[in-house]
């Protein structure tokens, strides 16, 4: 159990469910929630490292001034956890960040959470791809340019 002082979630391993994807959902913030990722170059940079990954394959994502929601999947059987993949591709991507000034790049840690059977990847994206909308960045989803799929991610629908 958690102990109330707890500052960052605990990781555990994932539930093996069967011939379904082990499909994770990330949520990644920036130092201070510095409103620093929505721009064409950190796209291309995050997108270039999620492409490159051996570990693990990003699906959907959706980069939001201070923070990334992305679904994400391991690659193969003995992929490294959630936690140290996430690790890694900010270590990546603040190595070569564009701006300088930006830095330091990242918050301590992220927020994941395993999609359970029953639930619907699709229904989550819905909701996650709406948050530039309901921040008032753009009047419809379709129109923020800061997100995308990196990897199709197999999941069946209830």
């Amino acid at each position: 159990m958690a102990s109330p002082e707890r500052k960052y979630p605990a990781r555990r391993i994932l539930d093996d469910i069967g011939n379904r994807a082990n499909l994770v959902f990330v949520t990644v913030c920036t130092r201070n929630r510095k409103p620093i990722l929505a721009t064409p170059d950190v796209h291309e940079l995050l997108s270039h490292h999620w492409q490159d990954s051996s570990q693990w394959l990003v699906g959907r994502y959706v980069l939001m001034p201070d923070h990334i929601h992305l679904f994400c999947a391991p690659a193969g059987p003995h992929a490294v956890n959630v936690r140290d993949w996430v690790a890694y591709w900010k270590s990546r991507t603040a190595a070569c960040w564009p701006r300088r000034e930006e830095t330091p790049v990242w918050e301590r840690g992220a927020w994941d959470r395993q999609i359970r059977q029953g639930e619907s990847y699709s229904a989550k994206w819905n909701y996650v791809r709406n948050n530039p909308v309901r921040a008032g960045l753009v009047s419809c989803a379709e129109s923020w340019p800061y997100q995308g799929e990196v990897h199709p991610l197999v999941w069946h629908e209830p």
